[in-house]
Order: C-alpha cells, then structure tokens, then sequence
C-alpha cells in the first residue's frame, strides 16, 4: 500500500510497497485511513529526532472506515466510519495502575514503534476506535486526537464558567484551545501570536481580542485589556523556548498557567517572567497527551460531542489538502518555513 515511512531526520519516504495490515489478533480492526493531519510532534521529530524504529510508517491523527475486524469486535462494524485514539499504554506500571495512563511509563502512539495513519490502512485494537457521528466529517473527525490533547489540558485546570483566557501561539493547538475555552465558559478569550492570519482565523473561531506579540510584549498589552490583573488562565501552545517563558507574565494573582506545547529544545527565563511564579503564586500545569481513566478518557467523547454540535471547527484550521506523494516535499517546506500552513490534511 501508499505510505509515508519516516527513515532518519528530514528522511521521509513516499513508498507504495508498504506491507497492508492484516488481522492477527481478534480485538483487531483494519480501518481505511480518509483523513489524516500532520501534527507538530510530527514536523519536530522529522526535524531533530528521526524515528523510533527505521522505516516507520508515520503519523497519528485521523480518521477513516472500517474495513476488516477481528472476530471479537463489537463496539463498531465493517463500513462505521471511525475515529482512532493512536496512544498505547502498558497497563501494568503505577500510573496506570492508579487510572492515570496518560502518565504511564511506556507510553507512545502508532508512528513510534507502530505503524501510523500516513498510509491508505492502519490498524488498532478496538478498544481504541471511537464510532463517529454521521455530521462530522472526516477532515473534522482527523482532529478528534488533536482536540483530546486540548481537552486533556483544560481538563487539569479549575477554570470556571466567565474566566478569561489568554492563548499563547494559534497554531492548530492554539485555535483548538480557543474553542475549549469557550465550551469551558470563557467570557472573554485572547488570541496571541506574531502571525496575523493565524489571529484572523482566531478570530473566526471565537477569540474575543487578538494580539500581535511583535507590536507591544504580549504581557503588557494583556494588563491593558484586564486593567492591570492578568488573566485567570494561560495557555501556552506554541511550543517555543521564547514563549514557555514570556506565559508566566499573563495571568492574574493566584491565575494558572498550561503548557500543551512542547519546545524540544532549552527553555531560558529572564528573572522578570519566572518571579511571576513565585510572587504571583501562580498554579503551573503540565499536560501530556490526550486520554484518562477509562481509556480513551472523557477527553475523546466531549470533543466528539461539540464536533457533533458545530461547538469545535476545523474548516478555518485547513489551510492545505493533499496527497500522500505529495507529504516528503510538504514536511521539508513546513521545517524551513516555505508553506505558509495552518492544518496540513492528507487524504491517502
């Protein structure tokens, strides 16, 4: 079949050879992938890591039809259109012992040590296979795991119904996380980034007030929004070294802050922005991954649910539809800033 394998950094391969998956055990089920996403875990690992197994079919977020499942299969049938929850857990260590298994010591999702969503079919366990509505659509439904990431870290804070919220990077997480601030009762939400498309699409999606970081420093236009309190929350999902420490200033006394991005490099905070945890006793929270207790988690549900109701949109995010022969020369304009992209899709 026509895959995406990833063999070392910034050596991806369009190859059309790559083995079909097959049934081997009888929890399995083989799904035609319809629509898969490239997300920014991808683009870093292609950039500095490389793969975890050479020749590894990449990618994890998506969604697409049932075409084959293992004799035990219940929960959906051949021809459900489906979503996948691509993370694997080990079931044994502490964490998952507790019911914490997005904390668990083996975790990982297909594309690491399994084979991912850019090829034409992937399998998984049926445990991980969420049956989707007839109005969410493929493209939407390839963002259910993106959208889990974002619940999963709302889900760690005590934001309450008519807080303020500000976003730091709208990339596809932070657009994400402007609609869960809304579902969460945000009254008023602040879109930040040096990007001013990126912000018009916030816009779109319901940020209340954009804020182009280059023009003024992000923290002291936020004190003049709140008269000089800061936010309730703070969301940091650009993943940048710059921006994990620039979050610290925008939240209020007694505010939190939540790291969903992740920078893959060396954070430096200035004195000025790390005293904000200290003397403004600020709540930090780390968030990893999409799923909880039990597995997939609440995450998985809601954000299918507020796909359902229009809550949670994707149509602004896609800024690009290709084909799979087409990704090798995506990922390499992506990493050296030569596509100017949003949501990349690929429909194999």
């Amino acid at each position: 079949m026509k895959a995406l394998n990833l063999y070392g950094v910034e050596d991806l391969r369009f190859e059309e050879n790559t083995p079909k998956p097959v049934i081997e055990d009888a929890n399995d089920v083989i799904i035609r992938v319809k629509s898969v996403g490239i997300c920014g875990s991808d683009t870093s690992r292609y950039r500095k890591l490389g793969p975890y197994v050479e020749g590894m079919t990449f990618g994890h977020e998506f969604a697409g039809e049932v075409v084959e499942i293992g004799a035990n299969v219940t929960n959906v049938k051949v021809g459900d259109r489906v979503a996948g929850c691509p993370a694997f857990v080990c079931d044994e260590c502490k964490s998952c012992k507790k019911g914490e298994p997005a904390r668990c010591e083996k975790l990982s999702v297909i594309g690491a040590y399994r084979p991912g969503a850019y090829a034409e079919y992937t399998k998984l366990p049926n445990t991980h296979v969420i049956p989707l509505p007839d109005n969410v659509d493929f493209d939407t439904a390839a963002m259910v795991e993106p959208s889990a990431v974002v619940a999963h870290g709302f889900y760690r804070t005590t934001i309450q119904p008519g807080a303020e919220v500000a976003i730091m990077g709208v990339g596809s997480i932070g657009l994400l996380a402007i609609q869960w601030a809304k579902i969460f009762g945000a009254k008023k939400v602040y879109a930040i980034d040096i990007d001013n498309n990126k912000l018009e699409i916030a816009k779109k999606l319901g940020a209340d007030v954009a804020i182009n970081s280059l023009e003024k420093p992000a923290h002291e236009q936020i004190m003049d929004y709140t008269n000089g309190q800061g936010v309730d929350l703070a969301v940091e999902s650009a993943g940048s070294p710059i921006t994990s420490a620039q979050v610290f200033a925008l939240p209020r006394k007694g505010g939190e802050v939540v790291f969903l991005g992740i920078p893959y490099a060396d954070i430096h905070i200035e004195r000025f922005f790390f005293e904000k945890i200290v003397r403004n006793e600020l709540t930090v929270y780390g968030s990893w991954n999409a799923i909880s207790a039990p597995f997939p988690g609440k995450e998985w549900s809601t954000t299918i649910h507020y796909m359902s109701t229009g809550q949670i949109q994707s149509e602004p995010m896609i800024s690009h539809r290709l084909s799979l022969e087409e990704g090798p020369e995506a990922f390499r304009k992506i990493i050296h800033r030569e596509m100017d992209s949003v949501k990349v899709i690929f429909h194999p």
